[in-house]
């Protein structure tokens, strides 16, 4: 059985006006069982905040720090915490 946990994520790069908010939703759609949503920051990054198994938020970081992203990715930097519910599925903010 795989525990519940909230990724909050902060993807730094070449990440606003390419489709990546776009994409890490199709992503978290295409893993299942996951809400939250991805928002651009003000300094250019992108937030990335899911909450369900442990695994597929795993799954998604991985995405996340991979080579398959829009734009370029030039760092993650992520926090684990326990999820704490209030979303309506996974969003684009």
């Amino acid at each position: 059985m795989s525990e519940d946990v909230r990724l909050v994520a902060w993807v730094r790069g070449r990440v606003q006006g390419v489709g990546f908010r776009w994409f890490t939703r199709a992503k978290a759609l295409e893993l299942g069982g996951l809400s939250g949503f991805a928002l651009n920051l003000g300094d250019g990054r992108v937030q990335v905040v899911a909450e369900g198994p442990r695994g597929r938020c795993e799954g998604l970081l991985d995405w996340l720090q991979g080579e398959d992203t829009p734009g370029r990715v030039d760092g993650v930097t992520e926090i684990w915490d326990t999820p704490r519910g209030g979303y309506d599925g996974f969003a684009i903010r």
